[in-house]
């Protein structure tokens, strides 16, 4: 899945988190399909979406998934996506074993379709809200569609803006307002180093309460702790800091070697090993606020007619016009999609021509009689 320069930042955040409380190979060995989703919104209100993922399989993995008639789904499926929300699927073998299964569902309005939303953060689904507004014109009917995806902030125990501005966050994760317009290219550069600075912060700390957290709701399972709860509550400070604060290279931190450097003691250690009980679980937890950066679904739109507004989008060559809908634009409030576009009647056209042709006929009918009388 291709990420942004910030997705990278990301990623060295995750880092420094993990040496606190996971391993790396619990992030690189997750791997997700890539997922598009796209919506044809009809003329005369119905609307379809389909979702479409790909992967590649071997001859004897799509033989034995899929069947010789191709009945099954691509493996593996995206956790993104919720697949009881569609009743049609087609899965096609493309060059390369490359293996892609499109999902369908048609609709009867827009509200029908947010309420089967198919895509899911951490086993729930995103809640969405569309509404479908025509306009009718003489020459044309005017279609507003938009659809607005719920923030999913709340996710995050540390509210982003208790270390930035509002616009300063939805600047770093949306692209607006835009706070370098009309910076010089080193004005730009050092307004975002400064920005990067308090975001990577905010996420270091939030990762580092999860795994705290977990640490103390578990302090019981742990055999001969070094300090009791309470004293390892007051140590949260001091332990953030020791982990993280004189590190030059957080990929080479060994949080188990740190805890046991701090605490004198190897009592920790079940909490950094995936394979515990306790460790799959620290991990699926640092996991809920990791999936968030990890979402990325592209969104096309087909409008009926010609587009003449793309909103927040793009309009693409085929006519589709493009979203970017990512995990990093739901975390500081909602994100919605919005365009508009014209049906242009054909008939009132021909209407309209007829209407003056038969006012100008008039005319000049009566203009002959007046002249003929006089």
């Amino acid at each position: 899945m291709k990420k942004s320069n910030f997705m990278y930042e990301v990623q060295c955040t995750m880092y420094h988190l993990f040496a606190l409380c996971a391993t790396l190979l619990l992030f690189t060995s997750c791997y997700q399909p890539d997922v598009l989703m796209h919506t044809v919104i009809e003329w005369d209100g119905d609307c379809t979406r389909e979702v479409s993922y790909s992967n590649v399989m071997t001859k004897e993995q799509h033989d034995s998934l899929l069947g010789e008639h191709l009945n099954g789904w691509s493996q593996p499926l995206p956790e993104c996506l919720n697949i009881d929300a569609f009743c049609k699927s087609q899965t096609v073998i493309g060059e390369g074993d490359t293996v892609t299964t499109t999902f369908e569902q048609a609709f009867k309005s827009v509200k029908e379709m947010c309420a089967q939303t198919p895509l899911q953060l951490n086993g729930t689904r995103l809640r969405s809200n569309a509404q479908l507004k025509k306009r009718f014109r003489w020459f044309y009917t005017e279609y507003n569609y938009t659809e607005t995806f719920y923030c999913v902030g709340d996710t995050f125990k540390l509210a982003d803006t208790l270390y930035a501005d509002k616009d300063i966050i939805s600047y770093w994760f949306t692209g607006e307002p835009n706070l370098v317009k009309g910076l010089s290219g080193a004005e730009a550069s050092q307004k975002l180093g400064e920005i990067e600075l308090l975001i990577t912060r905010w996420l270091n700390d939030n990762l580092f309460k999860v795994g705290f957290d977990y640490i103390v709701a578990n302090y019981d399972s742990i055999p001969n702790p070094p300090v009791s709860r309470e004293r390892f509550i007051e140590l949260h400070d001091t332990l953030a800091h020791f982990l993280l604060a004189d590190a030059e290279d957080f990929l080479d931190i060994n949080p188990d070697e740190k805890f046991h450097e701090f605490f004198h003691s190897d009592a920790y250690s079940m909490f950094f090993d995936g394979k515990t009980i306790l460790g799959e679980g620290l991990n699926k937890e640092l996991e809920k606020q990791l999936n968030i950066f990890w979402f990325n679904v592209p969104y096309t739109l087909t409008m009926p007619g010609k587009v003449i507004s793309t909103g927040n989008g793009t309009l693409q060559p085929d006519g589709t016009i493009f979203y970017p809908l990512t995990g990093e634009r739901l975390i500081p409030q909602d994100y919605t999609i919005a365009a508009t576009s014209r049906v242009s009647h054909i008939w009132a056209y021909i209407v309209t021509l007829l209407v003056i042709l038969l006012a100008i006929g008039m005319n000049i009918r009566i203009s002959r009689v007046r002249r003929h009388k006089s």
